[in-house]
């Protein structure tokens, strides 16, 4: 457990965040330029998605393109520079006060305390659960069109789903590849009839049924090469060669910390209040892909962990008893402007 401060006693946070990547890492950022001094509980994976991502080309502010890692890691040194204390380990449990009163995370039998509390646990692509997926991600699979197309102009490519997002990553997709093919393991489609019709109407978009893939496979070197898929029906086996396959099966929340204490939708992801973060319960936000089943993207990610943030310290201001706030009681009797970027 790696600690940037001293937390081994219980004591009373004014915020919590949990979970990392873009959302909660801004949200980290904000609040500890509120003076918030914020506890993130960042988990031993930090830093989300974007750990697995090898270039991020369409974040702002990297013309040249980074690295996912080296971005998360420079997003984390920010949010240190400005006092966020870290512990890289996993909450185990989250215990959501209903009435105004503080929240309790644990890690394993260390329990912590907070006023407010960010959720910003993410979600996880669902995967197919095949060979060679795992051992070719970033080397030809890929679980998002959106932000790598670009990386396989005039190559053969592949995405595997049924969905409007699924059609909506493969119509994106052909704008760059040679040849998209959609394989899907019913003949029917889950997408709507609209989307389906823009994607039959593109030449070089091909839609594949009934085929489920089996495995991935790599050639000589270390990248994809092919997929072997298998007829539903049939059993029958075929080769697809490929340079790229997308998989746009869906995502999975990580929201089973909080579910019971919050509502969710019928996908599971945590539901805000109209435009804010606000969960419905006092002092309890959510941001980034716990929330997001729309767009998923970093950048968005980034901007609902300011946006949880600002909500934070706008409940903690309003909340808080003269006697404790964090705001009016500073040694020199000021009262600093909200936090601004």
């Amino acid at each position: 457990m790696t600690f940037g401060g001293d937390v081994s006693e219980v004591q009373t946070e004014n915020v919590i965040i949990v979970g990392s990547g873009p959302a909660g890492y801004t949200a980290a950022l904000y609040a500890s330029r509120a003076d918030l001094s914020p506890l993130v509980i960042e988990g031993f994976l930090w830093g989300g998605l974007l750990q697995q991502t090898t270039d991020v080309e369409n974040y702002p502010g990297y013309p040249e393109g980074i690295s996912g890692p080296e971005m998360m890691q420079q997003l984390r040194d920010q949010a240190e520079r400005f006092g966020t204390r870290f512990i890289t380990d996993e909450a185990t449990r989250i215990e959501l006060s209903r009435d105004g009163g503080e929240h309790r995370v644990w890690i394993g039998e260390q329990e912590l305390r907070a006023r407010a509390v960010v959720l910003a646990m993410g979600a996880e692509h669902r995967k197919l659960g095949v060979p060679g997926e795992e051992e070719l991600a970033s080397r030809g699979v890929s679980y998002c069109a959106t932000c790598d197309a670009a990386f396989f102009r005039e190559r053969q490519t592949a995405i595997v789903g049924g969905g409007d997002s699924a059609m909506e990553e493969a119509i994106f997709l052909s704008k760059f590849a040679s040849k998209v093919t959609v394989v899907n393991r019913r003949d029917e489609f889950r997408a709507s009839q609209i989307m389906l019709d823009r994607a039959r109407a593109i030449e070089n978009l091909e839609l594949l049924t009934p085929y489920v893939v089996s495995s991935f496979e790599p050639g000589a070197g270390p990248a994809l090469t092919h997929a072997v898929l298998r007829h539903s029906d049939t059993g029958e086996e075929r080769r697809l060669d490929l340079d790229g396959v997308f998989i746009a099966v869906g995502h999975e929340p990580n929201s089973a910390l909080v579910e019971g204490q919050l509502e969710l939708d019928d996908e599971l992801y945590v539901v805000t209040e109209g435009k804010s973060t606000r969960t419905g319960v006092p002092g309890v936000f959510a941001a980034g892909d716990l929330v997001d089943h729309t767009y998923r993207q970093a950048v968005t990610a980034a901007g609902s962990g300011c946006q949880a943030a600002l909500d934070a310290e706008w409940y903690l201001r309003d909340s808080m008893s003269p006697e404790a706030h964090w705001l009016s009681e500073r040694e020199t009797g000021e009262t600093p402007a909200t936090v601004t970027a």
